[in-house]
């Protein structure tokens, strides 16, 4: 109650407050950015901006966050050279673009490049930043804060999992981003990432390249090692589901950061240890790599086979790191080897005089040369001065390693690809089209469709997934004899051949773990449980063999079957594969739903015709009974109560007699039925001829001879039937193909041309009596039962004509259904139309039921 009692003033408090608020932003007539701008490390100004993003830091200072005020910006450390390589190769491709006359004649090229200091939330930060900008721009208060992109296009980032935040923050504005090493295969689905393209390729085709190479060389029984981020797991994921394809069997995998507490680490080391395959397969990041063989050293764990991605296996500072050589004899896929004339000179051309202006470049030459800047603030103690002329040349480091020059060119193309797409999206010749606003939107469907060569002669394009073609050197790890590893081209992969030309091994010796000359052998041996059989793998010295499920309806029912059964044709394999059950047989029965709905319609009409024809015989005397032929009235209650009934015939399981009768039933009462509504029609049409002066119509259409004429259009269904079960009968049939862990019991027709010669004589006849009751359905008389004739047929001729493709397109039990849903459907039809109008009048309206009403003339009537 307190609380309810207090409500108001706390609600007029609210109140105040939303007011004030409001108030206060009414007078702002800016739109404003929220938070603390993002000021890029990398900036020149051109016609047309490019973004960058990449990692020159690697770590952060940690921090606590107490919530009571603005959070501090992050404090990146860890200087990463790779980073500064990154950036570099991007401003020297704008830099050959910007000094082009046949690229984007007349126009330049700027950029804007942060640092995401390794950061996720940072490397969305500073994307928004790219597509905001950090200015304050005016506006009136009622105008909306939108304005163009600020950059066209956004080149980086180098890892999956940061490349898939920013893909999902700029994908909606339809900004291009290009990445060089991000090759998570998720980041190919265009749904989430509809404006992500990379310059490298998935990781979909690099995953079942290296589960081919394991198969290749016969190891069977490997483990697994990954990080534990979307690059691995993704990675990983997909070279389990190969690896069992092709009948590799894992006995462990597991994930690894480089941030994981000691005692996770200290488990998969042990796991390592207690296993009995030599074979592992590392799906690392080359920072995790690094911490990994670390730990390795530690525990002295070698002689085990490496298999490696692309992300370690080429590295120059993951070999430098492992100086108790536990890499030696990896092999491993590498982004095939690339050149780009100019660019090594262009990177070792920094001079610091020309960069300390930059804080961040500041740090990267005192971290370069372990020297100091007056102007620094670094707290470093103990370094020479320097002097602002430091030079590059004949300094070896991290910074001056070109070997992933192949990155740096996936960097490349990605600038130029951007290039041609504006090339050719501004219509350039010797100038370009500059007068339109430029947008993302456009420049992203442009980019998907370019095609071009590069300088150095290499083809760029991409596929609809925004990948390029997927093309791998294979890398064999071969120590020299001063201790500096020897990365070795021994093979090449091309995704883009025929499955069994894509793995190309050169002959060149291979060096294995432990600078072994002969392949590694590593084998498993478990039992296969029943339900399983095994398969052993030809062509190997010492294999191992994969415990195979059993294909459906096969079973084995021993340990280490060698080949599994097939059950007989009644019976399918269960569950387990272990044992042969009986299938179910399918029929329509009474004791399901459907067939007791049926049943229940069929006797309901039954019942309702009874009624009918009770009504009938009760007033048999009146006019509206006596109008017409009396007799064809009762004789086509009759038959529509045996068409009702023979629709029971249908249901229940198949036998010898059933199968005949249902289809023959069927025929014969209908066109029973049809003979009587078509006699009815006729009686119709002479009667008004009769009327007419010296006309004598009648005496050719009397009792008798509409009698002979129900007898005879009978008789000719009777002598079809009688010569379809002659020649060949309908027969029950078990139906095994239709359902593989069912018996379909069904009803073959036998002759499928006397199955369709009775519906096509019972069509026939439908169809003259549609046409004769059209015909007569404007005589003028009170009570015209050509219009009820011509109600009826109409539905009984829709019902059969739709019945056809249903018929034939039902499996199983549904299609006898659908015929005794017809059945009843056109059954019904004809009563309702033809007998509830009549007996409404009897019934309710026995004032109209005189001679006189049913001779009286009137207007004649349209329907």
């Amino acid at each position: 109650m307190t609380t309810i009692q207090r409500w108001p003033e706390k609600g007029w408090a609210l109140l105040q407050l939303f007011l004030v608020v409001s108030f206060t932003k009414a007078e702002e007539l800016v739109c404003r950015q929220r938070g603390q701008p993002e000021n890029a490390p990398l900036f020149k100004d051109g016609d047309i901006m490019l973004g960058g993003i990449f990692a020159f830091h690697s770590s952060w200072k940690p921090r606590q966050d107490t919530y009571m005020h603005r959070p501090l910006p992050l404090q990146c450390t860890s200087l990463n050279f790779r980073g500064f390589q990154y950036a570099q190769a991007m401003l020297f491709a704008i830099e050959e673009i910007n000094n082009s006359t046949d690229l984007l004649p007349g126009i330049t090229l700027g950029y804007k490049i942060y640092d995401v200091c390794g950061s996720i939330a940072r490397g969305v930060r500073v994307a928004l930043a790219l597509a905001n900008g950090n200015e304050v721009v005016s506006a009136p208060s009622e105008a909306p804060c939108t304005r163009p992109a600020q950059v066209q296009s956004i080149m980086g980032e180098s890892s999956s999992s940061p490349s898939m935040a920013i893909a999902t923050v700029i994908g909606p504005f339809h900004i291009p981003m290009i990445s060089h090493f991000a090759t998570c295969a998720c980041l190919s689905d265009k749904t989430k990432y509809p404006s992500f393209l990379r310059t490298i390729p998935s990781d979909y085709y690099q995953s079942r390249a290296l589960a081919q190479l394991v198969k290749h060389f016969g190891w069977t029984w490997v483990g697994a090692i990954r990080t534990n981020d979307d690059y691995g797991n993704n990675g990983m994921a997909t070279f389990t589901e190969t690896a069992k394809q092709l009948g590799i069997c894992l006995e462990y995998s597991v994930s690894v950061f480089r941030t994981d507490p000691p005692d996770k680490i200290q488990k998969i080391i042990d796991i390592i240890k207690v296993s009995t395959s030599k074979v592992l397969i590392a799906f690392l990041s080359h920072l995790d790599m690094d911490m990994v063989i670390h730990e390795l050293s530690h525990h002295n764990l070698t002689g085990y086979q490496w298999v490696g991605s692309e992300s370690w296996i080429s590295d120059s500072q993951t070999a430098a790191v492992d100086r108790h050589h536990i890499l030696d004899g990896a092999i491993g896929l590498s982004i095939p080897k690339a050149q780009v004339s100019g660019m090594s000179e262009f990177m070792l051309d920094m001079k610091p005089l020309n960069s300390t202006s930059n804080e961040m470049f500041t740090e990267f030459w005192e971290t370069l040369f372990s020297c100091k800047f007056k102007q620094s603030k670094s707290s470093a103690e103990n370094q020479s001065e320097c002097t602002g002329h430091e030079d590059l040349t004949g300094v070896q480091n991290s910074f001056t390693d070109m070997s992933l020059m192949p990155i740096f060119y996936n960097i490349y193309k990605g600038v130029y690809a951007v290039a041609h797409a504006l090339h050719s999206m501004l219509s350039c010749n010797k100038t370009c089209n500059t007068k339109g606003q430029l947008d993302p939107f456009m420049i992203l469907q442009h980019i998907r469709k370019i095609k071009f060569k590069t300088k150095e002669g290499d083809e760029v394009y991409f596929n609809e997934n925004g990948d390029p073609a997927a093309k791998y050197e294979i890398i064999n790890w071969q120590p020299t004899e001063n201790g500096i590893v020897d990365f070795v081209t021994v093979g090449l992969y091309d995704a883009s051949l025929p499955a069994d030309k894509q793995l190309n091994l050169q002959n060149k010796s291979l060096i294995w773990a432990q600078n072994s000359q002969q392949v590694p052998s590593s084998v498993c041996n478990e039992k296969c449980p029943p339900g399983t059989r095994k398969v052993l793998q030809k062509g190997k010295p010492i294999c191992c063999y994969d415990c195979l499920r059993c294909a459906e309806g096969e079973i084995s029912n021993i340990t280490d079957s060698i080949s599994c059964l097939r059950c007989d044709l009644e019976f399918w394999s269960n569950e387990r594969r272990d044992a042969c059950v009986k299938k179910e047989e399918e029929f329509l029965s009474y004791e399901e739903i459907m067939g007791a709905l049926l049943t229940a319609a069929s006797l309901f009409g039954t019942c309702m015709t009874a009624v009918v024809a009770f009504i009938f015989f009760r007033y048999r005397q009146t006019p509206i009974v006596r109008a017409n032929n009396s007799e064809l009235s009762f004789l086509l209650l009759f038959s529509l109560t045996l068409c009702f009934l023979c629709s029971l015939t249908f249901i229940g399981r198949p036998s010898e007699w059933s199968c005949m009768l249902r289809h023959t039933a069927f025929g014969i009462t209908f066109v029973l039925c049809i003979s009587c509504v078509l006699g009815k029609t006729i009686v119709v049409l002479m009667a008004f001829r009769a009327t007419l002066p010296g006309s004598n119509w009648m005496k050719w259409f009397g009792p008798a001879q509409q009698r002979l004429s129900v007898l005879g259009f009978t008789l000719i269904q009777v002598v079809i039937c009688i010569l379809w079960l002659s020649i060949s009968p309908p027969f029950p049939f078990n139906n095994f193909m239709q359902s593989k862990d069912k018996i379909i019991l069904e009803c073959a027709l036998g002759s499928a041309v006397g199955f369709w010669a009775v519906l096509g004589y019972i069509g026939l006849l439908a169809m003259l009596c549609f046409i004769l009751a059209f015909l007569a359905r404007k005589l003028p008389d009170n009570f015209n039962e050509a219009k009820f004739i011509t109600f009826s047929m109409l539905i009984f001729c829709a019902v059969w004509i739709t019945f056809i493709p249903a018929y034939v397109s039902s499996p199983g039990k549904f299609s006898v259904a659908v015929e005794i849903f017809a059945i009843l459907a056109s059954s019904f039809g004809l009563l309702i139309c033809i007998f509830i109008p009549k007996c409404y009048v009897i019934l309710v309206k026995p004032e109209n039921n005189t001679k006189r009403n049913m001779m009286g003339k009137g207007a004649p009537k349209t329907f």
